[in-house]
């Protein structure tokens, strides 16, 4: 087996032993990059140079006898929205292209220090606002099963860079399904953590109390490992929890549902469901019972609401938000020739450097804040979200986890929505009330859709902090699969 197919736990293996170098195992994925990525178009910046320089330098602390993690020496996938201080960080936006900030995040610093080696910075939706990864401002990603799809979004290129075995490991965030979503349409394995329990600190702020850091892996351990290292508490994000990262990758390890209890949500099936999506869900669920799982329905009313409540506090989040990129302290500057006032350039930077979806959440997040609609609008959906919360509650009083599909459909074929926003917007259907509860959830492939024959994605959602809980469920699942499939899911993508 090459170096690119094996998984992040073999590799560290590999380096920590010197089996193999950390030169030899980035040299290999920086290959892969070259011969498939302008067909994937998962990255908008490599660094091959700097790669290869901190490869070395693992090899060499090696070989001087430190011990270091176990992904150390392991390449990664950088999401664009996560601050580098040695690379350009553009969100995926005009306006801050060929941005390089003076500083890294919190989740780029813990890599740093785990030892893995950035390989570059992936496409996204700009801003990550968006399901497909068409709103990037560079062009969209392609999803390595059929380069006529979408990948997901936000975190499309994240995705598409471990499916197309470009990086065994890469980074993505999550605020209304952008690590599930695209994780699911991929055939990968993507988690939502706790909201908290990773670091928002240099991430670039879309929607502030839902915006969260995660992992996406070819296989459920290699996410856990990967959430291990850069999670927990930093004092310089506000809304970290102080509090012990969840035994993730242990649940990984153990890999058993005898016992547990599982909830399947009553509200996600039906109408507008893909029968192939539903068929896979319902052979998913037959499996965990067959494991020893006790599966029972469990009605959650409230999340019905879940989308249009999103649609109005991110939005309301992002007009905040994105007020800093005015034009005057960093990013693009339109107009500026000495004779137009302040408003005006930033008027016109504005109008040049965001793309049309970012425009739309801010104007409606805009109007939802504003003088006579705030309570009518904004107010309203917080008590929805409040309510949401409670479902959740109750849900987990009488189960350890819930389940649905991840996402109603597979992945549908690039500009097939790019002109209808509430179609785009269903694609989040299933995953935005974890978001807007802060719980954790996971996306793990369950299978193949009859009428396509692409990826579909088994969500497992459990309690703020349970992400363990994620982790046990879906490395049952996944270690039964790829028994019944002779190999993993991925072992049946087309080759590219």
């Amino acid at each position: 087996m090459s170096l690119i197919h094996k998984t992040a736990a073999e590799l560290g293996r590999l380096v920590a032993s010197r089996e193999a170098s950390a030169v030899e195992v980035t040299q290999a994925h920086l290959d892969r990059i070259a011969e498939v990525d302008s067909k994937v178009s998962a990255f908008l910046h490599v660094d091959a140079e700097r790669a290869l320089e901190q490869a070395r330098t693992v090899d060499e602390r090696i070989a001087n006898g430190d011990r270091l993690g176990p992904l150390a020496g392991v390449p990664i996938a950088h999401k664009d929205i996560f601050t580098t201080d040695d690379m350009p960080t553009t969100a995926g936006s005009k306006i801050l292209e060929g941005w390089r900030p003076p500083y890294d995040a919190t989740v780029t610093r813990r890599l740093r220090e785990a030892g893995l080696i950035i390989l570059g910075k992936t496409n996204l939706d700009e801003f990550a606002m968006g399901s497909s990864t068409e709103n990037s401002a560079y062009g969209p990603s392609h999803n390595p099963w059929d380069l006529s799809r979408i990948p997901g979004g936000s975190s499309g290129g994240s995705s598409a860079a471990v499916a197309s075995f470009q990086a065994p490991l890469s980074t993505g965030t999550d605020t209304g399904g952008s690590i599930r979503q695209p994780a699911a349409v991929t055939g990968i394995v993507g988690m939502k953590p706790t909201y908290g329990g990773s670091s928002r600190y240099g991430l670039i702020a879309f929607a502030s109390s839902l915006d969260t850091p995660g992992p996406f892996a070819r296989n459920v351990l290699d996410a856990a490992l990967l959430q291990e290292a850069f999670s927990g508490h930093d004092e310089f994000d506000s809304t970290s929890i102080d509090a012990p990262v969840p035994p993730v990758v242990e649940a990984a390890r153990q890999g058993d549902v005898a016992g547990l209890r599982i909830g399947v949500v009553k509200e996600f099936g039906g109408e507008g469901y893909q029968p192939g999506v539903l068929a896979r869900f319902h052979e998913t669920v037959d499996l965990l019972e067959s494991l020893g799982a006790k599966v029972v329905e469990v009605s959650c009313p409230t999340f019905g609401y879940a989308l249009p409540a999103y649609y109005l506090i991110a939005p309301s989040e992002c007009s905040s938000n994105l007020a800093r990129f005015d034009a005057m302290r960093y990013g693009l500057r339109v107009g500026d020739d000495g004779t137009r006032s302040a408003e005006e350039v930033m008027a016109l930077t504005r109008a040049a450097g965001f793309g049309p979806e970012v425009k739309r959440r801010i104007m409606l997040g805009t109007y939802a804040l504003s003088s006579g609609y705030y309570d009518a609008y904004y107010g309203q959906a917080q008590k929805v979200r409040t309510l949401i919360s409670r479902d959740f509650e109750a849900a987990f009083h009488q189960v350890d986890v819930l389940i649905s599909p991840t996402t109603p459909t597979t992945a549908f074929p690039i500009g097939e929505r790019a002109d209808d926003p509430m179609a785009m917007y269903l694609a989040d259907l299933c995953t935005i009330p974890s978001n807007l509860a802060g719980n954790a959830a996971i996306s793990v492939p369950c299978g193949l859709a009859d009428e396509d024959g692409l990826p579909v994605g088994l969500q497992i959602m459990a309690p703020v902090l349970g992400d363990d809980r994620c982790y046990r469920v879906g490395a049952a699942v996944e270690k039964a699969f790829t028994d019944r499939w002779g190999g993993p899911l991925l072992s049946k993508a087309p080759a590219l």
